[in-house]
């Protein structure tokens, strides 16, 4: 069940409503709000909106807005309402908000192909979509492509059903695809089919029921004392190339940046506040504007560099020279993990293998900021950490450094 309010959230004289959604689901209360194109003054929400008046031009405008308001309402209710409560995010709300103030275009106009709809979905959402989702969603529906080939027919919207996921899994396996890339992926397809139905298209009423379990994935993370080891390598065991990776692997793990930010860090990005030095910068993925304060180790780092960072490397060169260093400084355990094989020799085809694997085989670019928000979990206050990492909720940074409700519970015991 979901409950929906507006607010007026500004120190402007006049501003638009906040719609915020309220929902319960696995024990958990999530709040998230979009705007509205809906414009008051902060005067009349606070003071004039609920009054019980007699004057008849101010009765006339609380109607008009609560007529606004309720039609809003409604349209968020029912999109709640046909949605996977899972996959419904801060996206998914401003997608919606899109839908009401730009409804899509009529039905009959609409493609009733899956792979079709694809390419429409794609081109509707050019302007809200980053590029690497519109790769994702590409990718998937070339996929497709090539199961209608296997199938000898296209698929229709209203065809996505529990024999289309076995056929989609089937498909999937024979490629050895893993099992969290059809999850992740099959979610993609649903999402674009209930875009199809939001638009007046049929869809399946087993569309929403359509689901795949996730394979538990080992959270890797470097801890403190491979952090240490990783600093006290001698010298001439390093050329410059992978001193350089090994200086921007510690930045990374004390930041919790992705590779996309960090490699991007300038010494012009830096200032300093009550002696504190602080980088600001907009995270590439999310384009939220960040300040992150900068810890002693990055210093040192910054320090020996003559305040200047590391110099940028491909992300390709980073991955390969971090597994090199974490060699180098023996964090060679064997753990559980996924690298990227080679389906057959010369094939060019590379596909996730689980299995046991030396640590330092399984290092990538993503492991500083998984380290930072592991390491640090309980040391700083959670909500400090998601300022600093930019998850958007709570539930999103615990599934991140895989912690559960029940490890919390035993963290809180600890204070009692």
């Amino acid at each position: 069940m979901a409950t929906i309010n507006f607010l007026y959230r500004s120190t402007k004289e006049n501003a638009n409503l906040i719609l915020r959604l309220l929902f319960r689901f696995n024990e958990t209360d999530y709040v998230i709000g979009a705007s509205t194109k809906l414009e008051v003054s902060k005067d009349y929400w606070n003071k004039l909106h609920k009054k019980n008046t007699k004057d008849a031009d101010l009765r006339t405008k609380q109607v008009d807005i609560n007529k606004d308001l309720n039609e809003i309402e409604n349209h968020i209710l029912k999109a709640f309402n046909t949605t996977v409560p899972e996959e419904i995010s801060k996206d998914w709300l401003k997608m919606q908000m899109d839908y009401y103030y730009n409804p899509p275009q009529k039905a009959k106009a609409l493609p009733l192909e899956l792979t079709k709809y694809f390419a429409y979905y794609i081109d509707y959402r050019k302007h809200e979509l980053k590029s690497t989702s519109v790769q994702k969603f590409n990718v998937i529906k070339q996929k497709l492509e090539e199961l209608q080939k296997i199938r000898k027919h296209v698929i229709l919207i209203k065809d996505v059903n529990e024999n289309l996921k076995k056929e989609f899994v089937d498909f999937y396996k024979k490629n050895n695809y893993a099992q969290n890339t059809i999850q992740r992926e099959l979610t993609f397809v649903k999402t674009v089919c209930r875009h199809a139905r939001f638009s007046g298209l049929e869809t399946s009423p087993q569309l929403d029921g359509l689901r795949i379990d996730k394979a538990k994935v080992e959270k890797i993370y470097l801890n403190f004392d491979e952090l240490e080891k990783l600093e006290n390598i001698e010298k001439d065991k390093l050329t410059d190339s992978l001193t350089n990776a090994r200086d921007w692997l510690i930045i990374s793990c004390y930041t919790g940046q992705r590779v996309s930010d960090f490699m991007r860090f300038s010494d012009s990005q830096i200032r300093i506040e009550n002696d504190k030095s602080l980088i600001e910068f907009t995270q590439k993925k999310t384009e939220k504007v960040m300040t992150v304060p900068l810890h002693s180790k990055v210093l040192e780092i910054l320090a020996k560099r003559k305040g200047k960072f590391p110099y940028a490397i491909s992300d390709q060169k980073y991955n390969a020279y971090i597994k090199v260093v974490c060699e180098i400084a023996k964090i060679t355990q064997m753990v559980s993990g996924s690298i990227q094989k080679e389906t057959a020799p010369k094939s060019k085809i590379f596909r996730k293998e689980t299995g046991i694997y030396k640590k330092s085989d399984l290092v990538t670019s993503h492991i500083g900021r998984r380290s930072f928000a592991t390491n640090f979990y309980g040391i700083i206050p959670t909500s400090l950490l998601i300022s600093a990492t930019g998850h958007s909720t709570e539930v999103m940074f615990l599934n991140y450094i895989g912690k559960t409700d029940t490890q919390k519970a035993k963290q809180l015991a600890d204070y009692f």
